[in-house]
């Protein structure tokens, strides 16, 4: 009986997806609850498990292709004891295949290629031959390894992928004569979005950057002589991120109107903080968000960006662990970023960027001293955050940061 495969309801603020990657192929068997499809929507990647036991019979939705809730994408042949094969029905397809072969060699054929592509095609099973058309495999250039010389399955996907990695090298690599190589794919859906909001923040915000930097000698003290301690306890490793989100914890409580957002003529100031982290991966940006922070210890701040940084990189966040922050951080000192200006995470109206840890000759009570520092940059909407308040904000996280004792105590 064959069970249909249907895309799983969306979130309501997604209308459709892309089939992004199949991990089964037609007469492959699958297990229930067997993840066998990704599909990849404008924020977060899908997995699709099979109903069932059973064997893929059809897949109806290609790769890139646009599909809806409730779609049909395959269908399987479910598996029963009713329907397992046995020895005694095998044997008639062996029959006639042994009966094929000696009249298929006996034909004449225009060309020796020919030939070799009717003897290979005559000693493939059905579940092969169907795998070689989607392929579009030349069966004549592969060795079966099977009994007899037979082609199997396994030959034709090792075939398929190498076709695939000498197209891709042949592309980049080999271009006509006297011509530049150049390579054309398509946005995904995530890049996509990212781009389209980005360019939406840049139209429609008043932006405006303010710079500071920071003196993290103290802090890097700190994380120095407890980080062992730290994390054989916790389990987690103690970074940077617990410190930064806990200033911004404090600062925000001083200038409520960054913590703010604007819908339509309104303020909406929130009374919470829920602070999204960019994490950065191969299919794009992604802001998870960890809320309550003020609630949060410095342990349970690693910890959950450890857990959500791990779900942003195998594309297992949630749309719901992405929506609703207040506010924003994001660290391109990690790939050796030393200065830039940070993009708003709309509908928010501040975001704050860190930078790489350098150090720098400083002048402290009249004397050059070297000093490992962080340049900090704060972009806000200027329709709704002032220049004063702007800078109030970043220069209270810098001495949040130079002097830590300032926030565990809360002064």
């Amino acid at each position: 009986m064959a069970i249909e495969v249907k895309v799983p309801l969306l979130p309501e603020s997604i209308s459709d997806a892309t089939v992004s990657t199949w991990h089964k192929k037609a007469g492959d068997t699958v297990s229930r609850n067997e993840n066998i499809v990704d599909l990849e929507t404008d924020k977060v990647m899908l997995e699709v498990p099979s109903p069932t036991d059973g064997i893929i019979k059809e897949i109806i939705k290609q790769t890139g292709s646009t599909v809806q809730a409730q779609d049909v994408i395959a269908l399987i042949d479910a598996v029963t004891q009713d329907t397992q094969p046995t020895e005694a029905a095998a044997k008639p397809e062996k029959a006639t295949e042994s009966a094929i072969e000696p009249a298929t060699q006996s034909i004449p054929t225009p060309a020796p290629s020919q030939t070799v592509y009717a003897q290979k095609n005559s000693l493939m099973s059905p579940s092969v031959r169907r795998v070689v058309a989607e392929h579009d495999i030349d069966v004549s250039q592969v060795t079966g390894t099977g009994k007899g010389g037979r082609i199997t399955k396994e030959n034709v996907l090792a075939a398929a992928d190498s076709q695939t990695a000498t197209d891709a090298v042949a592309t980049i690599s080999t271009p006509a004569a006297g011509a530049r190589s150049e390579k054309r794919v398509p946005m995904t859906r995530i890049r996509t979005r990212i781009a389209e909001r980005l360019l939406d923040v840049t139209q429609n915000t008043a932006m405006l950057t303010t710079f500071n930097e920071i003196n993290m000698a103290t802090v890097m003290d700190i994380r120095n002589r407890y980080r062992e301690k730290f994390e054989k306890k916790y389990k987690v490793r103690l970074g940077f991120m617990s410190f930064f989100i806990r200033a911004c914890v404090e600062a925000l409580k001083r200038a409520p109107i960054v913590n703010a957002s604007i819908d339509d003529n309104d303020i909406v100031y929130h009374g919470y903080y829920d602070i999204g982290v960019a994490v950065s991966t191969d299919r794009g940006l992604v802001v998870p968000v960890l809320r309550d922070t003020d609630k949060m210890s410095m342990a349970e701040i690693e910890t959950t960006i450890a857990e959500s940084a791990e779900k942003a990189r195998t594309g297992k966040l949630t749309l719901e662990e992405m929506q609703g922050g207040t506010f924003t951080i994001t660290n391109g000192g990690v790939f050796g970023s030393l200065m830039a200006t940070p993009i708003i995470n709309a509908p928010q109206c501040a975001i704050l960027g860190m930078h790489k840890i350098q150090e720098r000759p400083v002048v402290e009570n009249g004397q050059i001293v070297i000093r490992p520092m962080m340049y900090v940059a704060l972009s806000y909407d200027h329709r709704l955050i002032d220049g004063k308040e702007s800078v109030t904000f970043l220069v209270s996280i810098k001495e949040l940061l130079e002097d830590p004792t300032r926030f565990l105590l809360e002064i």
